[in-house]
């Protein structure tokens, strides 16, 4: 059986690491693992800026469309998808690329994650009560763990909740219980990873012009259509893109402001994935969509 071979791309929004990665696809004949927080869903293609069924160009996508919006996930979906991914590339004899749009779940793949237990019902029900108060709730944890608990913030109900229903099942804080249970990488070989180098002014330009495509395209009527068939309720309802617009429905903005806090929020995002990337991923080839191009093409 062929040796799986496969590399990583990576790069702040709107920097082209979609065209790029399904150029090298077609050329070294690969199939695509896209890691991004909303292209995994269905129903949402133009505030995720997924690339179109004719863009792929046949070339076989995982992680996108593979959930609907009101269908939760989290970074364990992502280890699925890989070893999906990778079992039928095995199979088909071809490479993979993995394209981390939300790199926080490439560093995941390759650092590992603790392997969590399943939550019964007592422990659920113990949550739920102290969750009516998410300060106290912070509180109680912090008081228990706090090198741990300074780590998240008081208004994080997500992991808030994660944690108290680990402590509840298991009667260990998380320090102790991820003492006991270290995380287990996924990805065991040598990944090449590759990150793409855009200049601010360049960059800001053309989330300026993919936010433009983005409103051509229908994002509003998007929008709409999922406010209408899933409320406002999933997690990706506050994805930038989905939640301006809402604050256009409600009157907050003018469409013209949307369109600019649309932009001034992915340029926020941008910079964010620049410093996680800079700080996880020490081992890698930085270079221009050119020189990238050059390089790998």
């Amino acid at each position: 059986m062929k040796k799986l071979q496969q590399l990583a791309i990576i790069g702040s929004t709107a920097s082209g690491k979609t065209a790029l990665s399904i150029d090298i696809a077609k050329k070294i004949d690969a199939n695509i693992l896209s890691l991004d927080s909303l292209s995994i869903y269905k129903e949402i293609d133009i505030a995720s800026a997924k690339p179109t069924k004719e863009e792929r160009q046949g070339i076989t996508h995982f992680g996108i469309d593979v959930l609907y919006p009101n269908e939760p996930f989290d970074v364990t979906t992502f280890v699925k998808l890989y070893k999906k991914a990778k079992e039928e590339s095995i199979k088909e004899g071809k490479e993979l690329i993995i394209v981390g749009g939300t790199s926080f779940y490439l560093n995941v793949l390759i650092k590992g994650i603790s392997k969590l237990p399943k939550i019964g019902k007592e422990a659920q029900e113990a949550t739920q009560e102290l969750l009516t108060n998410i300060e106290k709730a912070h509180d109680f944890l912090y008081q228990k763990d706090p090198s741990y608990m300074k780590k998240i913030k008081k208004s994080d109900r997500y992991r808030i909740e994660k944690m108290l229903n680990l402590f509840f099942q298991t009667k260990l804080t998380p320090t102790e219980y991820f003492k006991a249970n270290p995380p287990q990488p996924t990805i065991t070989e040598k990944l090449p990873i590759y990150e793409i180098e855009v200049e601010r002014d360049i960059l800001r330009k053309r989330i300026e012009l993919r936010t433009q495509k983005m409103l051509k395209d229908g994002l509003i009527d998007e929008v709409f259509y999922l406010e209408k068939n899933y409320t406002r309720e999933p997690n990706c309802m506050k994805a930038i893109g989905i939640k301006e617009v809402l604050a256009y429905f409600d009157g907050y903005y003018t469409k013209e402001e949307m369109q600019q806090r649309i932009v001034i929020h992915t340029a926020q995002l941008a910079k964010r994935q620049r410093t996680f990337n800079k700080s996880q991923f020490l081992e890698k080839t930085l270079l221009s969509l050119e020189g990238l191009r050059e390089v790998l093409l």
